[in-house]
């Protein structure tokens, strides 16, 4: 059961957490959070893989009081935070290939869970995570994760969603949304940007292995994505979170509009934040007020054929159909006001 907690405006867009008590506060409000993704790394300006990784593996340290150790993927967030000789974490940290994060993870829980046998322990106080991109989630690494969800191996695998393989210079992911502009998918032709009907939705894959857990969650809602890993970590077994960050290099958005941008894709239905146990949907995150998705799109170049001369109507048009079909489908809104 969550407590609502009445926030108070200070004057700015900031909010007072010196009106709230102490276990009432964020975990990056708080002064004892972990840090486990420190200044020096090499992100770009307004990343925001690196917010998601530093709010879900600090979240998650607290949760498992410092007892964590994280497998990393290829990728970007392995790129811009551990250029050799140096590294921006401060847990156990390993590097995995582009493709097995998720096998990598299951040798340490593995290895995790025989020393604790040998040192008479039920089960290990030390807990694990796996992360990597869409890219390394979606394509490379989905065999890999695959088994970990059919063999209920005790990790918490996280994607970082930035829909494209942005570290090699954006190109296509399977979770590139339909009729976004990357490097293999042109705005040009008579259906530019990428084609609808291909892709996948992972959480909902995810969900088909009935594991213990699965979650999604945007960097645009810190609360949300915190209580999120926190939940995760105190579930055995395999979990799945997935994390939209949106990439203002790839994306070709302002910087400073990154959480904007996650807020947007949440609002307007593309992005359905939501939670599942064992296959079936337990809660979602309603919508406030739905906005339509050109709200969103309008802000990326990589939809900018869209608005280009006389606009693309029908396919806007097509985005929105998805959008709402979410809506529907998550039940993000009350029935009857769905657009």
């Amino acid at each position: 059961m969550t407590n609502q907690v009445k926030f108070y405006q200070t004057g700015t867009f900031t909010v007072g957490n010196r009106l709230l008590t102490p276990e009432q506060r964020s975990v990056q409000a708080s002064l004892e959070r972990s840090n486990a993704l420190n200044s020096g790394h090499r992100a770009c300006q307004g990343c925001g893989e690196a917010l998601g990784a530093r709010y879900a593996v600090d979240a998650a340290m607290r949760a498992t009081q410092g007892q964590l150790i994280a497998a990393n993927a290829t990728g970007c967030l392995e790129v811009f935070s551990t250029p050799y000789p140096e590294t921006s974490w401060q847990l156990p940290w390993i590097h995995s290939l582009f493709g097995n994060a998720a096998a990598v993870g299951t040798g340490i829980a593995a290895a995790l869970k025989v020393k604790a046998r040998k040192a008479g322990q039920a089960q290990s106080t030390v807990r694990l995570i796996a992360q990597g991109g869409d890219g390394g989630t979606t394509d490379i690494g989905f065999g890999c994760l695959s088994g970990m969800f059919e063999r209920n191996d005790d990790v918490l695998y996280i994607c970082y969603d930035n829909e494209a393989y942005m570290n090699t210079g954006v190109q296509r992911s399977s979770a590139t949304p339909p009729a976004a502009r990357t490097a293999t998918t042109m705005a040009v032709g008579e259906a530019p940007g990428a084609d609808f009907g291909k892709g996948k939705f992972l959480p909902l894959i995810a969900m088909a292995h009935e594991i213990p857990y699965v979650a999604t969650a945007t960097v645009a809602d810190l609360r949300d994505l915190e209580a999120k890993v926190e939940k995760a970590m105190s579930i055995r077994g395999a979990r799945y979170l997935h994390i939209l960050v949106p990439c203002p290099l790839g994306w070709g958005a302002a910087s400073h509009d990154t959480i904007r941008l996650a807020r947007l894709a949440h609002e307007c239905g593309l992005f359905p934040v939501f939670e599942a146990e064992h296959g079936e949907v337990t809660s979602s995150t309603p919508i406030r007020r739905q906005v339509p998705v050109q709200d969103y799109l309008k802000l990326q170049k990589r939809f900018a054929h869209l608005f280009a001369g006389d606009g693309d109507a029908a396919t806007i048009a097509r985005i929105q159909k998805d959008a709402d079909k979410n809506i529907r489908r998550f039940k993000l809104m009350p029935e009857g006001e769905t657009a």
